[in-house]
């Protein structure tokens, strides 16, 4: 069921609110929206789980308000979401983008209604390269990036596609990905590309502390596996599994195994 509910800076926050038991709240990664984990809700629904996909304000079907808009704000709308839906020892998940929001939000909100956390792809501790971190894509690349989309974003998200995947992707997959991003909002795509560029949620690492799994593809280009090493260092309890077939879209070129390896996690009693 479709939910609009008011976030911060009285932003209509689009939320798909669906099943029963216990909750997973999803948190898309960039530029897409809350239905790229389609083939988790397949999996999970019929196992009991109530799915939660939230759109971040300028994605999906939520409103663009500009103040104040980057990851404290992502992490504020997810806040006002679990309020208004009264949850409790939720599973959040994480992919890219969402990754670093859902870092952000435990730290920021203290892990307010979340259980355990699993982090995909994530784009932690920072997505760009900077003069004491040589991990990431070059701040430059990313200007390029947010100066294409107000020329051809089209171009700039089929590029942008191309990159995830290590697996052989079918045309239609691609076709499918592209309409979910050019659904989005322009400029919302633009400001969070600019989030990206610049923030940093090293410090928010630290203050996870939940049990959490990082599942990461060895063969990402976009947030490469080096992250993981990090990660486990500043995150007190965490499980790694590596996909060794899987680039940044981990959903697709392992789905089965996404799959399992959450579910194992989530029934885990530790």
């Amino acid at each position: 069921m479709k939910k609009m509910i008011m976030g911060t800076n009285h932003a209509s926050i689009a939320v798909e609110d669906v099943g029963d038991g216990q909750p997973i709240v999803f948190l898309h990664g960039w530029p897409f929206d809350h239905q790229m984990f389609e083939y988790q809700y397949n999996y999970f629904l019929p196992r009991g789980y109530r799915m939660i996909g939230i759109d971040f304000r300028g994605f999906g079907e939520s409103d663009l308000v500009i103040e104040n808009y980057g990851y404290d704000t992502f992490a504020d709308d997810v806040k006002r979401v679990l309020e208004e839906l009264h949850i409790e020892e939720a599973i959040l998940v994480g992919f890219s983008m969402g990754g670093a929001v859902a870092t952000r939000y435990m730290a920021r909100h203290k892990g307010f209604g979340i259980k355990k956390l699993i982090l995909i792809s994530a784009a932690v501790p920072q997505f760009a390269k900077k003069p004491a971190y040589s991990i990431g894509i070059k701040k430059s690349e990313i200007t390029a990036m947010i100066e294409q989309i107000q020329v051809d974003r089209p171009k700039l998200i089929q590029d942008f596609i191309k990159k995830l995947f290590h697996e052989k992707t079918l045309v239609s997959y691609k076709g499918w990905l592209t309409n979910l991003a050019v659904g989005s909002s322009s400029y919302g795509v633009i400001l969070s590309a600019l989030a990206m560029r610049d923030e940093n949620v090293r410090e928010d690492l630290e203050k996870i502390t939940v049990s959490t799994l990082i599942c990461h593809g060895k063969k990402d280009t976009v947030c490469s596996y080096e992250v993981v090493e990090e990660m486990t260092q500043l995150i007190s309890k965490t499980i790694v599994v590596p996909f060794r077939k899987s680039g940044h879209a981990i959903f697709h070129d392992e789905t089965e195994k996404l799959n399992r390896t959450m579910l194992m996690f989530i029934q885990n009693k530790n």
